[in-house]
């Protein structure tokens, strides 16, 4: 152990140096090295165990993410990746209650987020084919919310030192108790807060990151969000050249519409998987290992790994290659809207938490997911091939798996059921919650009334099951 050289980094929340200095404690206490980087991102912490300057043997990060600024927790990390939820078991049937602190000794420090910052700005420069010197950013404009997380050094000591005008950024100090809106791109405060931002500096474009930077969203310069499915339609776009007919893993909760638009308009594949962005990420490491190449595996909640970035997920990185394609679509005259302009909208959607009123939840569940399919094929519904749950799609195009369009007669045959249906056009996706007594319901609807009909639907096919409580629409 006393060869073992482990790195801490923390978020801004107020708990995350009294926590830190803990894991310190635990750590000297079995003799290894600790090593403090202070304010970090979850990345740059994971990054720490690959630059040759640090080459670190382990890291925990400490920080809750998206979490209110009241909650705290640890992420660990080998050069493999971020431990699997057995490995944190494992860790904690190892520890001890220990007060001994006769090996305690204090942590070094290291600046983490400057080498970080440096590596950044290496890639994107190369990917302009410029050097630094030549301030390869100076023509655009981008505004960044960090919500007084972890993230605000992506502004100056990247953009901004790229030449990047970055006027008009907001909540870049660390402050753990987040004043100005929760730092998570998924929160409409948030997404509100970085829209109005660029639309009053007239901005190229708007990056927010979640506390610990390994999320991010952005607004275009026309003004319109993108996160969710329209992030992983934008992050598809910019790697379809360089991955031609290659796979997007995603997960379960994703639309036909992102469908269509990976297969139909840009040549790629599509795997939807599981929901949990390590279920998504490990489904893509094994495309690869497979030989089926998959350069990005993505989640609607925004995390997003790339197999040429150690398939971490890291919001930065993704920022990284926003911003050399804006660079690239601006000297050509073009902007990133193109890029996702035949991507459509959703008309309507909502994920309901629907309760299981009984004790033995988990069983009466599914129970119910299997009548629920049964009863969906007797109708002649179409079920779609799922990993999770149960999927029913309504589209004039149907996508029988992740992977492969329908035939000519598979679509006839769907727009047939869809006039039993009253013409329904969505999908809807039902499944177990992993630890609550819940079923979560996921529709779309593509046009008015849709999702009421979806959800009528749903409640029929379960209509005996009275340990379900639906709630109102």
């Amino acid at each position: 152990l006393s060869e073992l050289t482990i790195a801490l980094g923390r978020d801004s929340r107020i708990s995350g140096e009294s926590l830190l200095n803990a894991c310190v404690k635990g750590i000297t206490n079995l003799g290894c090295t600790a090593i403090n980087c202070g304010l970090a991102t979850t990345p740059s912490m994971f990054m720490s165990l690959v630059f040759p300057e640090t080459n670190y043997d382990g890291a925990i990060m400490v920080t809750a993410s998206h979490l209110p600024y009241n909650r705290n927790g640890l992420k660990f990390f080998s050069k493999d990746g971020a431990l699997e939820s057995i490995d944190i078991k494992n860790i904690l049937q190892l520890t001890r209650p220990d007060n001994d602190e006769s090996f305690y000794a204090a942590a070094k420090s290291f600046d983490i987020l400057s080498l970080y910052s440096k590596h950044l700005k290496k890639k994107i420069s190369e990917s302009l084919n410029s050097s630094e010197s030549s301030l390869p950013l100076k023509d655009l404009h981008i505004v960044v919310d960090a919500g007084n997380g972890a993230a605000g050094f992506f502004a100056n000591k990247v953009l901004s030192s790229l030449g990047c005008n970055t006027s008009g950024s907001q909540f870049l100090e660390a402050d753990g108790m987040f004043p100005n809106h929760i730092p998570n791109p998924e929160n409409k405060e948030a997404m509100l807060a970085i829209k109005k931002a660029v639309v009053e500096n007239h901005a190229d474009l708007g990056i927010i990151f979640d506390t610990d930077g390994d999320r991010m969203s952005c607004v275009l310069g026309n003004g319109i969000e993108v996160y969710r499915e329209a992030a992983i339609a934008l992050f598809s776009a910019i790697l379809a050249p360089d991955f031609p007919k290659s796979t997007i893993v995603t997960d379960s909760v994703t639309s036909d519409r992102l469908t269509n638009f990976l297969e139909n308009i840009l040549g790629l594949k599509h795997l939807r998987y599981m929901r949990g962005y390590k279920n998504v990420i490990n489904k893509c490491k094994e495309l690869n290992s497979n030989g089926i190449t998959s350069p990005l595996a993505m989640e609607t909640s925004g995390h997003g790994a790339l197999k040429d970035n150690y398939y971490l997920d890291d919001g930065a990185y993704l920022a990284l290659l926003l911003v050399v394609a804006l660079a690239k679509a601006k000297k050509s005259g073009q902007s990133l809207s193109t890029l996702i302009e035949k991507f459509p909208r959703a008309y309507e959607e909502r994920e309901y938490r629907l309760k299981i009123c009984t004790e033995d939840f988990r069983n009466y569940g599914m129970q119910a997911l299997k009548s629920f399919e049964e009863r969906a094929k007797n109708k002649g519904y179409h079920v779609c091939q799922s990993y999770e749950g149960v999927r029913l799609s309504f589209s004039s195009v149907v996508q029988h798996n992740t992977t492969t369009l329908a035939t000519s007669a598979e679509i006839k045959n769907e727009q047939s059921n869809n006039i039993q249906t009253n013409n329904i056009q969505g999908w809807l996706l039902l499944r177990m919650s992993l630890h609550d007594p819940v079923m979560a319901l996921n529709i779309e609807g593509e046009k008015q009334g849709d999702l009421e009909k979806i959800f009528a639907l749903v409640k029929e096919l379960l209509s005996d099951f009275s340990c379900i409580s639906f709630g109102t629409l």
